[in-house]
């Protein structure tokens, strides 16, 4: 994802079909599986028709950071994927050290997290990573089991006000290092990892066996980062729908 209010967070380089084009960048393991990609402010007005006629099956937008920023262009980019045919949802970037996982949560509902069932809508994601603001304190300040307070906090209140459990978007190094390698979300939060210019998507984040969507590089063929599903276009519509 891009940092700094934005988000930055992975497939040998190859090139991939699709739609009679060839898509520079993509993973090999990519050929038959859904294309999406990630946007926030940095990508500011997508051209949402073009992107879907480059192959973009879904897309997560950035909703907010903390309690006190709000993506201000997330209407037109959530709004706009939908009107061209593209499943979208809406993505938080925590900062564990400014407020709870219950407060970020709602706020985040708040301002564009809400969920429904009607197979547009992807469940709500919670991106968490190193501290883009503070080197000397990546895990925001949190011991391991702290964290893991964190992110139980935040993904039983979006539970509570969605219905869905949130995708947790991270990286095995960040889950590894700032959650101590807990295995307490893989049962029930499906997992987008990120892992640049790799033959696959790697070593997950423990105690997941398998990936939902794979982040795999940060720039490509549609706006924003590039993302893989891991299924076929009706499982990414039963996803969406939460079944």
């Amino acid at each position: 994802m891009a940092f700094h209010r934005t988000r930055a967070l992975a497939v040998s380089v190859a090139a991939l079909t699709v739609g009679g084009m060839a898509l520079a960048g993509a993973p090999v393991s990519a050929a038959g599986l859904p294309r999406g990609h990630d946007v926030s402010s940095h990508q500011k007005n997508v051209d949402w028709p073009k992107a879907r006629a480059g192959g973009a099956e879904f897309v997560y937008v950035k909703a907010t950071e903390s309690t006190d920023y709000r993506n201000p262009h997330f209407g037109e980019q959530y709004d706009g994927a939908r009107g061209a045919g593209i499943i979208r949802g809406a993505y938080h970037f925590a900062l564990p050290d400014k407020s709870s996982g219950r407060a970020q949560a709602a706020y985040f509902v708040r301002n564009g997290g809400a969920w429904s069932a009607d197979g547009w809508t992807l469940p709500p994601a919670l991106d968490v990573e190193y501290n883009p603001y503070d080197r000397k304190h990546k895990c925001y300040g949190l011991s391991p089991a702290g964290m893991v307070d964190w992110i139980r906090s935040f993904s039983a209140e979006v539970k509570r006000l969605t219905g869905r459990r949130p995708v947790i978007y991270t990286t095995a190094h960040w889950w590894n290092t700032c959650t101590g390698g807990s295995g307490a979300f893989a049962s029930n939060h499906a997992l987008w990892v990120a892992r640049y210019h790799s033959a696959d998507a790697g070593a997950l984040p423990a105690g997941w066996s398998n990936w939902t969507i794979w982040q795999y590089d940060n720039s490509g063929g549609l706006p924003g980062d590039q993302n893989l599903f891991n299924g076929s276009a009706s499982r990414l519509k039963k996803f969406a729908r939460g079944s």
